[in-house]
């Protein structure tokens, strides 16, 4: 789609640093430069003002990727796009039976109402649960990881999302100021919450974290 668009040698295209590399190196690919910019905190989406902040007259393009069923702010971004005559790409999750998005967002109810000690996914804007991503708190990646690895000891899966942003990886290394990235990198855990799960799974996964959540405390 880059390069059909012309985008290409000397042209800037604004990526997130938080997600797979594969969006960067596409970029890469079309003989274009991948220039991150933050993410919200909340979607774990493009930010539009840091998108805003990082256009430059090289810019050419903005690739917009929307994370664990979570939308971004598609409207200003592509406002952003119209203003400043930027091409507006977005890379979606692959979509599932709304039978099986009922049931994910029934079980990641469950999990609102019950879990003590993290900090739980907001729902908003139609939140589809392609993942379940909970922040522990505490003093970042150390806490985070120990809090998965006692809640994986107590038979539950988990997994890290972004084990290492994009813009921190040897091939894309960039001298940037990402912080809601970085935060996000360190604190973020995706918990079960797929449609096959019954009614005792979700229980032990709640009874796994909250065993451990009362543990960690924020730190100051």
């Amino acid at each position: 789609m880059l390069r059909a668009a012309g985008v290409g040698l000397g042209d800037e295209v604004v990526v997130p640093a938080f997600g797979n590399v594969e969006v960067a190196e596409a970029v890469a690919m079309a003989g274009a430069m991948p220039v991150f910019a933050d993410i919200d905190p909340v979607t774990y989406c493009l930010d539009a003002s840091a998108v805003e902040a990082a256009v430059t007259p090289r810019t050419a393009a903005v690739v917009v990727v929307h994370r664990f069923g979570r939308l971004a702010d598609i409207a200003r971004l592509h406002a952003l796009g119209a203003r400043q005559g930027l091409l507006v790409l977005e890379q979606g999750e692959s979509e599932a039976p709304h039978d099986e998005i009922a049931q994910r967002r029934e079980r990641a109810a469950y999990l609102d109402a019950k879990l003590r000690g993290v900090r739980t996914p907001d729902d908003g804007d139609g939140h589809t649960y392609q993942q379940y991503v909970v922040r522990v708190p505490g003093n970042g990646r150390p806490d985070r990881d120990a809090f998965a690895r006692a809640v994986r000891a107590r038979g539950v899966e988990c997994r890290v999302p972004v084990k290492t942003p994009v813009h921190r990886l040897p091939e894309f290394r960039r001298c940037v100021s990402l912080p809601e990235t970085e935060r996000a990198a360190d604190e973020t855990l995706a918990l079960p919450v797929d449609a096959t799960l019954t009614k005792r799974d979700m229980q032990r996964i709640v009874s796994a974290c909250n065993a451990l959540g009362g543990l960690l405390q924020p730190a100051f």
